[in-house]
């Protein structure tokens, strides 16, 4: 039986998505990060198939979603988006520390995914630990300093950014260290799969894919690393890439 079971993790709401027998035991671990004004529930059903194929799954909630909403404003939580992602990147540390403490994660095998917020969390993750084994992007983007750009120009357009241009310029300086574009050797070939739909008007595929091309040729084991897209696709992750994605981590974690 695969049960569900709630945990705060430091200050993190999380649900550990496990093998009721196995509850105990070390095994290997995937975390995986919601998208924007999603919540941790909402992936159950990838974290249900990981589960049966012997994984620990955690979801957690990211700042200002599900557990942590607070009643925030939707312009505080669209303004504070690269907030949360580099949040959720100082979070996964804490999660790591809460398995090592506990003596659950099996033998440091540590995978990471995430759904376009989630995935871009875990390019940028990618980037600061060389510890996670292998990880999953689906409709992310690796090239997160090109993204915030595009995003805040949009927000100009619409004449609605409550910021000012000196805290834009000092985001992106931010943003810089965790863009994986920016520093494609701390791949370190591992492990890595994309998933992306062509028709996606929220994150440009192209940033995922062209990413992956130039990445692609430095892999020496090509198995490694993997693009799927998805014609006809949108924004949104379908059954396809979820069996995908729990493929991928049988086979790599």
């Amino acid at each position: 039986m695969i049960g569900v079971y709630k945990e705060e993790i430091k200050t993190i709401p999380s649900l550990i998505v496990v093998d009721a027998e196995n509850e105990n035991k070390a095994l290997p671990v995937i975390t995986f990060f919601h998208g924007f004004t999603s919540a941790k529930e909402h992936n159950l059903p990838l974290a249900y198939l990981l589960a049966e194929e012997g994984y620990r799954v955690v979801l957690p909630d990211s700042k200002y979603h599900g557990a942590r909403e607070n009643e925030i404003s939707e312009m505080r939580r669209q303004v504070s988006f690269w907030d949360i992602v580099m949040q959720n990147v100082i979070e996964l540390k804490d999660i790591k520390d809460y398995l090592d403490s506990t003596g659950l994660l099996l033998d440091n095998r540590f995978g990471i995914a995430g759904t376009s917020m989630g995935g871009i969390t875990t390019s940028a993750a990618l980037t600061q630990y060389p510890w996670i084994k292998t990880a999953v992007i689906l409709m992310g983007s690796p090239k997160i300093t090109t993204y915030a750009k595009t995003l805040v120009n949009s927000f100009k357009k619409m004449g609605n950014l409550p910021v000012t241009d000196e805290e834009i310029s000092h985001l992106y300086d931010q943003l810089k260290q965790y863009d994986l574009s920016e520093q494609p050797e701390k791949l370190n070939q591992r492990p890595l799969m994309f998933w992306h739909g062509e028709d996606d008007p929220v994150v440009p595929f192209d940033h995922s894919y062209t990413f992956y091309e130039k990445v692609a040729s430095e892999y020496t084991n090509k198995d490694n690393i993997f693009f799927i897209k998805e014609a006809n696709r949108g924004h949104k992750v379908g059954r396809f890439a979820i069996l995908e994605t729990a493929k991928w981590f049988t086979k790599h974690l």
